[in-house]
């Protein structure tokens, strides 16, 4: 095993890592031309992760997904024997994320719909998101009939708990805190600006799904949370959403929209009574099927986050003291379920040289693609809705909002100089060596 300095042994020891995971190659064995100048590249294969929920399939999806299927009743509420996947998920998803109340969906589009109608968003009102987030966020609440109002990110890439202050108005009724990455937003900041404005929070999970902030779940902390379990996310079905929430009257709402307004005996009982008469809902219910993956996926869930921490944690140690590194600021690295690496880099042109130097190390890592920010896109910027009467936009306050990308500079800016790589749960300590090699040469350069 090559020699390792004592920086590097004391940093692997911090992380509780193997010290293999991040050992460095000899420094005459270091290629230093870049590949992409014509030299050799740190791997001779490309290396690549995707999917990471899926890497964990196995037997007991495969024996869920029979046992669903034997029942012949995949409709989740009745059928030739009594359905019970999405009912079992929703118990054992409250415990895992220590919320009170879950409700199964059918995508977390659908989850961030249902939260936002639970709030009562509607007409004339506003929500505050972060500029940098994925199209569900924005296109929900246009759907609710109100007014989407961008708030910048910080270092975090999370929303900036100081600008959401600063655009609050009488008629902000939300904020959408999403989580990106794997990472948390500052809750404790943003709660205390909520708080201080009787604004109802959301939190957007959908990419940090088992994440933690001081300790609690992300998702638990606001007044509803949402997840999604499309193929990408830590633990998926290929589709499906979840809500939560500890508060009786926002899940009852929930359930009334998520399913024409009703409120079956299964949700009754949870309940124990309800408050509120029927009023018009839609179909956002979650099959067995999908509740059978899920369960044997959620049980998976504490072993898929260990392996990417630790790999995360291992990329990180190695790469952290090279002079002028600029990693994304975590708000609590311990909560952290370690999906990417995020590297600030000074300006958009060094990004896009480093960006395509990793890759010619055959190393994937990219200008950040799990989210895309929303204010340059050209549906944004006509304020397109899906019919010209639509009310967002439509009245006074509608047609004086700026979108576009002035409306959150320091956004575009990060966005324009982020590097992500995004770490494999299933990466050995080889391909970790290997990464902090390819990152290192590059740095060197670049």
């Amino acid at each position: 095993m090559p020699e390792q300095s004592d920086a590097v042994n004391r940093r692997t020891f911090l992380a509780g890592i193997p010290a293999v995971a991040i050992a460095s190659k000899p420094a005459a064995a270091v290629e230093l031309k870049l590949a992409v100048d014509g030299g050799k590249p740190v791997r001779s294969v490309r290396l690549s992760t995707e999917y990471p929920g899926t890497q964990f399939y196995g037997e007991q999806e495969r024996t869920e997904l029979d046992q669903a299927y034997d029942t012949h009743s995949l409709f989740r509420f009745y059928g030739p024997q009594q359905p019970q996947k999405v009912a079992k998920l929703e118990k054992e998803f409250a415990a895992f994320m220590g919320v009170k109340y879950v409700l199964g969906v059918t995508s977390g589009t659908a989850a961030l719909h249902i939260a936002l109608t639970a709030l009562g968003v509607g007409p004339g009102d506003e929500v505050i998101l972060p500029a940098w987030t994925w199209h569900s966020c924005y296109t929900t609440v246009l759907m609710t009939g109100a007014l989407p109002v961008f708030a910048e990110v910080d270092e975090s890439l999370t929303i900036d708990p100081a600008d959401l202050e600063a655009k609050i108005t009488p008629q902000t009724k939300a904020v959408m805190a999403v989580h990106l990455f794997g990472s948390s937003a500052d809750m404790t900041r943003v709660m205390e600006v909520a708080r201080k404005h009787n604004v109802k929070v959301l939190e957007g999970t959908a990419q940090s799904c088992g994440a933690k902030f001081r300790g609690a779940r992300l998702g638990s902390i606001g007044d509803i949370g949402i997840y999604s379990f499309q193929l990408h996310k830590m633990m998926t079905a290929g589709e499906g959403g979840a809500v939560v929430t500890s508060d009786p009257l926002l899940y009852e709402k929930a359930i009334r929209f998520h399913d024409l307004g009703l409120v079956r005996p299964l949700h009754k009982a949870a309940l124990g009574e309800t408050k509120l008469p029927w009023f018009p809902g839609i179909n956002y219910r979650m099959n067995e099927m999908t509740g059978a993956v899920l369960r044997a996926q959620l049980r998976k869930l504490d072993d898929i986050l260990a392996a990417h921490k630790r790999n995360w944690r291992a990329v990180r140690a190695g790469i952290q003291d090279l002079p002028g590194m600029k990693l994304r600021h975590s708000n609590d690295a311990e909560g952290e379920i370690g999906w990417t690496v995020d590297l600030l880099l000074s300006d958009n042109a060094r990004r896009d040289r480093f960006v395509a130097a990793m890759r010619a190390e055959n190393v994937p890592m990219g200008p950040p693609s799990a989210a895309t920010p929303l204010p340059p896109m050209p549906y944004i910027e006509s304020k397109a809705t899906p019919h010209p009467a639509w009310p967002s936009f439509n009245s006074p306050r509608g047609r004086e909002i700026r979108y576009g990308a002035q409306c959150c500079p320091r956004t575009m800016d990060l966005y324009g100089r982020a590097a992500t790589l995004t770490i494999g749960p299933r990466y050995t300590p080889a391909d970790v060596k290997d990464i902090v090699a390819a990152i290192t040469k590059v740095h060197k350069s670049v």
